[in-house]
């Protein structure tokens, strides 16, 4: 009877074991909700840019920072890690916790043309991201010499089709995003123009205004003196709209070059794995600082034009970028670093 009683008592504390047991492996989900429910109280967000500080990207990101955090009640703090063209920066958000205290700055640089120009990054701008806000664009123009007889696109691809190759344009380097829309105007128009590759954008200008180079793809702030000077000429605009800066110049697809897109948009993004609610939120509270007259009047001077999106549209955007990239840069070679 006592052994008996023994048995049943061993019994009955192993179920209780096996059930604190259980209670201790579901834990885990509790505090990850309780996180949620109270991000961002816990500690300041790292903000990672992964381009150097000075930078467009790093400019964007630092008001981000400062406006972002007085909506959320918390610190952002700016953490620049450049190298390898922004791919050491967003290895770094890849590989960090995914708990909302981890966010990144983002380019098309980082996200669309590195992956299909380096298919050896240590991170997939697809699985391995979680995409959040987009923040803004920087369009390019179409400039070209003030004594080139081409006052429109049409001209200038008529030209470019009587005299194939004839007709230069310049990049800041072999597989920017310079040389890549030039390469999209040759494929979408059906013409030839011979790339000529500078180490510097104002040795560029320079070369186009004495006629050395027939056009450019620039950013505006690059150009915008000598265009209003005279001495360059806006043909069109690489954005899906026009720009306020210049009503009366159209876009590539008003002038008859459907899906010609070549811009440099700056966005936010985070590891793979942030909770969905943070995400919502995040997206959310970006929206409104992008809204905020002020913004708008920082970016204006370094030629970069507010624009919110949400996480849905900016990770179409990344997927439609790649495809399109992918099949214009088909040829280019790019060393290893």
């Amino acid at each position: 009877m006592k052994g008996e009683k023994e048995r049943m008592r061993s019994a009955t504390l192993h179920t209780i074991a096996a059930c604190f047991f259980s209670l201790a492996l579901s834990t885990p989900a509790l505090p990850q909700s309780a996180s949620v429910a109270t991000w961002p109280a816990a500690r300041p967000i790292r903000l990672i840019v992964p381009l150097p500080a000075g930078s467009s990207v790093d400019l964007v990101g630092r008001l981000v920072a400062q406006k972002l955090g007085a909506r959320l009640g918390q610190t952002i703090v700016v953490e620049d890690r450049p190298g390898a063209s922004g791919a050491i920066g967003t290895e770094a958000l890849v590989r960090a916790a995914a708990d909302g205290y981890t966010i990144g700055m983002a380019t098309s640089t980082t996200l669309a043309t590195a992956p299909v120009l380096n298919p050896k990054l240590p991170y997939d701008a697809v699985k391995d991201i979680a995409p959040v806000a987009l923040v803004g664009v920087s369009p390019y123009v179409l400039v070209v010499n003030a004594g080139m007889p081409a006052h429109s696109v049409a001209e200038l691809i008529a030209l470019a089709k009587a005299k194939p190759g004839a007709l230069s344009y310049s990049s800041v380097g072999e597989a920017s995003l310079a040389h890549l829309a030039g390469l999209l105007l040759c494929s979408t128009a059906g013409i030839e123009l011979t790339h000529i590759p500078y180490k510097s954008s104002t040795n560029a200008v320079i070369d186009l205004m004495e006629g050395r180079i027939d056009m450019q793809f620039s950013i505006l702030p690059t150009t915008r003196q000598q265009v209003q000077a005279g001495k360059l000429r806006v043909l069109a605009v690489t954005t899906e709209k026009r720009l306020d800066e210049l009503p009366d110049v159209p876009t590539f697809e008003e002038v008859g070059l459907k899906g010609f897109e070549a811009s440099l948009w700056f966005a936010v993004v985070a590891p793979k794995k942030t909770p969905p609610a943070i995400v919502a939120r995040l997206e959310r509270e970006i929206a409104a600082v992008v809204a905020e007259p002020d913004v708008k009047t920082a970016w204006d001077a370094v030629g970069i034009v507010p624009q919110a999106g949400t996480a849905a549209a900016l990770g179409e955007r990344i997927v439609r970028d790649i495809d399109k990239w992918r099949g214009v840069a088909a040829g280019i070679k790019v060393k290893d670093e």
